[in-house]
């Protein structure tokens, strides 16, 4: 990556209507997507409305710390929000929801804090989502609250993994919720490739520790699932990273583009190819499996033609960053539009 994409995470105050705006459109979404699911909810589940807001929030607020554009923040915050991982989790107690929206909250600290001469500080306070997650799950054997089945935990040799690949064929079988989108995926590939240029050592430390906690299984009797709550918020905000990274980029970085679209084409490709082969399987018993893997396919076509044509922006050496983003935001609009709703109205 080149020097300019290094600094993609210059911090930027910001601005309080930026804020409201979120707040309006992420409240607005989360009654929308449960709306139809709202007469049949009992009491304790509407905080799963709570839960999806304030976690989008939470990990907004969190990736302006490095995310000086507002799209950048706001996709973040609606990948983890509204991602696989936090509506997945109404398949448990709502306050197991609760415990991973308030996650990116409790990086705040050490996250702000990391840019002043308090830095010491901050490496203590980014121990708090860990000891939150902990302390929740003492406090709840205590009250013979069990949000979440201890020995509930994703498998790396099992089909969790899928929902990396394909989160709306694992949504419909899978009871460990993994993955992210498919067009934020671009963004994602984009913003590791930033992390890893601009060698950010503690927030890769924090991310392999939390995947690692989570696929070690269960100990201090803490379900892994919610481990998944810190890889899943450190990814959210790299994707709002690769957001800026991709409207921004310049003509010196034009192969990382070629190559995030080529990535997004190749998925687009085995996806149809599984649904193929789906369809193909004796009186139709996997249709329903080939149906999610068309869908699958076509948003990684999506993906794969929005980065493609950004591809070509920068070739021809064109700024253009509004088009650039207005592109990308929609591509990643529509995507998390149809695959947020599908997952909610498969798990409740």
């Amino acid at each position: 990556m080149t020097s300019k994409l290094k600094t993609a995470d210059r911090d930027t105050a910001s601005r309080p209507h930026r804020f409201i705006l979120a707040v309006i459109i992420y409240a607005c979404f989360a009654i929308y997507l449960y709306s139809s699911h709202l007469e049949n909810l009992r009491l304790p589940q509407y905080l799963l409305v709570v839960n999806v807001c304030l976690a989008s929030l939470g990990c907004f607020v969190l990736s302006r710390r490095w995310v000086s554009s507002f799209a950048g923040s706001f996709f973040a915050g609606a990948i983890y929000g509204f991602g696989p991982f936090v509506l997945g989790l109404a398949k448990f107690h709502p306050t197991a929801g609760f415990l991973a929206a308030v996650i990116p909250w409790l990086f705040c600290p050490a996250a702000f804090l990391g840019k002043s001469h308090w830095r010491w500080a901050a490496l203590l306070l980014s121990a708090l989502p860990f000891l939150a997650v902990l302390l929740f799950f003492r406090v709840s054997a205590d009250y013979q609250l069990f949000a979440v089945v201890i020995q509930t935990s994703p498998r790396a040799s099992g089909g969790d993994l899928l929902g990396l690949f394909a989160p709306l064929v694992a949504a419909n079988h899978s009871l460990v919720p993994l993955g992210f989108y498919h067009v934020p995926l671009a963004a994602l590939l984009m913003g590791f490739g930033m992390l890893l240029a601009a060698r950010r050592i503690g927030i890769m430390t924090i991310l392999c520790l939390g995947t690692v906690l989570a696929f070690r299984g269960s100990f201090f009797s803490v379900s892994p699932i919610l481990w998944l709550s810190i890889p899943a918020v450190c990814c959210s905000v790299l994707v709002g990273v690769g957001v800026q990274g991709l409207t921004s980029a310049g003509f010196a970085d034009r192969k990382w583009v070629l190559l995030v679209s080529i990535i997004l084409g190749t998925f687009a490709i085995v996806a149809l190819l599984l649904a193929t082969r789906y369809f193909q399987v004796f009186l139709g018993f996997a249709a329903e499996y080939a149906r999610f893997f068309t869908q699958t396919g076509k948003m990684y076509i999506l993906g794969a033609v929005a980065v493609g044509i950004i591809f070509f922006i920068i070739r021809a050496k064109l700024r253009v960053t509004v088009i650039r983003r207005i592109i990308l935001s929609a591509a990643m609009a529509i995507d998390i539009f149809f695959s947020a709703r599908f997952i909610v109205d498969k798990v409740l």
